[in-house]
């Protein structure tokens, strides 16, 4: 509980100031469509004289964010495709290791009660990852290092959906409650096949079985805004309680990605993300990402 609350304080402070920085604009019916391609790059080198320690490294993040938006009188869509994947080399490694994987596509549709900020809501999420993760352990006689398949494309794979409210500011602003919120987790069944295998110990999956079918409540918010001139920070924050096992284990799932632009080509790019999800680890997964990125915006 104390994990949901401070990451709902977190959040209320960003919304806090995104509302009082958001002006009422007469906003574009039809379609709007942007999207931003981004390419990072980090890399340390030492060479053999070198007596401080460290290996040299090379490590790339591709991001690709693309909204697709629709407003027709008191009736708005909005969809958002998200792209993140990242690779790290080290020197003495003899393959290259994921440092993010990340296939996302949310939907909301809502339809205004009256003259309000409020709206009834239908929304879908689906998320899953590209490419094979792998285990990796190392041979104590030996001191090989060891990799072990755990996860690859639709293995996991999330989708929710449900009816619910939408608060909504403005397309960089909104907050949406389900209460009703339906949720299939689909796995390989190669991966609940394994001899000795225990149920729910693949993402919360039985043995044998292929998908967890969970009913719960979920709330999703999006907050963008610039905190100074040519800086921008995005945040995207989803909880969701299953009713039918354990609904005080909520899964968190908060990204933020901080842009420092230095030109229409360059910037400086900061990502954090934090998720808790008891079916996957019993612990905080966080990760962090920063270097110069190339930036194309469409």
């Amino acid at each position: 509980m104390k994990k949901i609350i401070l990451f709902l304080a977190f959040f209320a402070g960003i919304f806090s100031l995104k509302a009082q920085e958001e002006v009422q604009e007469e906003q574009q019916e039809g379609w709007t469509k942007e999207g931003n391609f981004a390419l990072l790059f980090n890399q340390s080198a030492f060479n053999d004289e070198w007596t401080g320690g460290g290996t040299s490294n090379l490590a790339g993040n591709l991001l690709l964010n693309y909204n697709f938006n629709y407003l027709r009188d008191d009736i708005t869509w909005d969809n958002k495709f998200i792209l993140d994947y990242g690779l790290t080399k080290q020197k003495t490694d003899d393959f290259a290791r994921k440092t993010s994987d990340r296939l996302e596509f949310n939907s909301i549709a809502g339809k205004q009660i009256k003259e309000s900020n409020w709206f009834y809501s239908l929304f879908l999420n689906f998320r899953t990852q590209i490419t094979k993760g792998y285990n990796y352990d190392e041979n104590a006689e030996t001191g090989e290092i060891i990799r072990t398949e755990y996860t690859n494309f639709l293995s996991p794979a999330y989708l929710q959906f449900g009816p619910g409210m939408l608060w909504k500011k403005s397309e960089d602003l909104y907050v949406n409650l389900s209460p009703a919120t339906g949720r299939m987790i689909l796995v390989d069944s190669d991966f609940t096949s394994a001899p000795g295998y225990v149920d729910e110990d693949y993402f919360g999956v039985d043995a044998e079985k292929s998908a967890r079918w969970e009913l719960g409540a979920s709330i999703s918010a999006y907050a963008k805004f610039g905190i100074i001139e040519n800086v921008s920070m995005e945040n995207l924050l989803n909880l969701y309680s299953n009713y039918l096992e354990d609904p005080q284990n909520v899964d968190i799932d908060y990204t933020m990605n901080m842009n420092m632009k230095i030109n229409d080509y360059l910037s400086t790019n900061l990502i954090f993300q934090a998720i808790y999800d008891d079916n996957a680890v019993k612990g905080f997964q966080i990760r962090e990402v920063f270097g110069l990125g190339f930036n194309y915006a469409f």
